[in-house]
């Protein structure tokens, strides 16, 4: 199945199909991933997780396109997209979330005003909380 859509832009930087990395990956422009990362995503641009990508790490990024795997938190400032055939496979946080039809999404889906303020990865419920209502 192709997941291809018209709204994603261009990507400075691809990971190709037989590319396998593990550790941190940061970024501020934009990068496409179409083969496996493990670790860590940490950046201020775009992500696109291309059909075919097997993601398993925590993501915060601007904005995600999904059409692969991904196994992780994703929290986007700005947007996360799941495209047909996506599979999800952790919480998410964002501004706006789209879910297309065909998704397999397991985990906790949560719109905030300010994703930039949520850090879940070394707050407490109650500080998520009270960042989320910021």
């Amino acid at each position: 199945m192709k997941n291809e859509h018209t709204t994603t832009p261009k990507t400075a930087t691809r990971l190709g199909r037989e590319t396998a990395l593990k550790g941190r990956l940061r970024f501020t422009d934009s990068v496409s991933i179409r083969g496996r990362f493990e670790g860590e995503i940490d950046a201020d641009g775009f992500l696109f997780v291309e059909d075919g990508a097997d993601v398993r790490a925590n993501i915060r990024v601007h904005s995600i396109v999904i059409g692969g795997i991904v196994h992780g938190n994703i929290v986007a400032e700005g947007r996360v997209e799941m495209l047909p055939g996506g599979r999800v496979f952790g919480n998410v946080k964002a501004a706006k979330i789209r879910i297309a039809d065909g998704v397999v999404f397991e985990g906790k889906c949560e719109m905030v005003k300010n994703a930039s303020n949520v850090d879940i990865f070394s707050q407490s419920l109650e500080e998520l909380k009270t960042a989320a209502a910021r």
